[in-house]
């Protein structure tokens, strides 16, 4: 199983979500990867710590490679790094990915990393973060994964980007990945107590849109996670916000209908 954590918008949380969930797959026993397609790195810097620097090869150079004249591609496993932790590796990221991404989109190299993960052997999960944008790289993840997971902040903003992000899901489903579908929406940074949230929740699911019963907190724990450079469950497994990725989890993992962008709605009506 393939998932794309994937919002244009930036300071969601995608790379939060998706070291947390791939560590809590990975220690519940299933092989688990991490994609990390970001030039911002926070996925890598996150699962790798102080190992994150010079870490070689990256995916800087996978995908640069396809800028070769050479014609034979370099083994996937190649660029696939152990984690500290169990069960757990990843595709380290590297700024020189932004520098790439132009001359990729005019050799029209999107479906290569799907061929990529295809040939990889053994992993039981795949989890692939996402940069702040539809680009090359989210293009990418989404025609390589199975499921597409939607972080979501509470706000008014976040709600009217939303509708369009889910017809940009969609589009490429219809074009590229017929067996693409909508996994969810995390609502993260949830404040359970404030009206503002409660409402917009509210309103999503009234509205059709596959808001996930699981919800994130707001919490010192996870800034505290992204310094030490160790997933919640490694952290602090008891506390209440590890367990709502542990909740997530569970809900995630269980058989999903696929859901669709909601009906009338459009990007001109967002």
């Amino acid at each position: 199983m393939k998932r794309v954590i994937f919002n244009q918008k930036g300071g969601v949380g995608k790379s939060t979500i998706t070291c947390n969930l791939a560590a809590i797959s990975a220690a519940s026993g299933a092989r688990t990867l991490v994609v990390d397609l970001d030039p911002q790195s926070n996925s890598t810097q996150y699962l790798l710590g102080e190992g994150a620097d010079g870490v070689s090869p990256t995916l800087a150079d996978f995908f640069g490679e396809m800028l070769s004249f050479s014609i034979f591609g370099s083994e996937p496993s190649k660029y696939v790094r152990a984690t500290p932790f169990p069960n757990l590796d990843i595709m380290p990221s590297h700024p020189e990915l932004d520098s790439l991404q132009g001359k990729l989109e005019s050799r029209y190299k999107i479906y290569k990393l799907r061929e990529a993960l295809d040939a990889l052997d053994g992993y039981d999960a795949i989890y692939l973060d996402t940069p702040p944008a539809l680009n090359f790289f989210t293009r990418s993840a989404l025609i390589a994964g199975d499921g597409c997971i939607i972080p979501f902040d509470c706000d008014d903003f976040s709600r009217r980007a939303l509708y369009a992000l889910m017809e940009n899901v969609q589009e490429i489903r219809q074009d590229h990945n017929p067996e693409l579908r909508v996994d969810g929406i995390v609502v993260n940074q949830f404040q359970a107590r404030a009206r503002l949230p409660q409402k917009l929740v509210k309103e999503l699911r009234e509205e059709g849109l596959p808001v996930l019963s699981a919800t994130i907190s707001p919490s010192v724990k996870i800034r505290e996670s992204h310094e030490e450079a160790r997933p919640l469950i490694h952290l602090a497994a008891g506390h209440k916000v590890t367990r709502e990725f542990v909740a997530l989890h569970q809900e995630l993992v269980k058989p999903r209908k696929a859901a669709r962008a909601p009906k009338g709605r459009t990007r001109a009506a967002a």
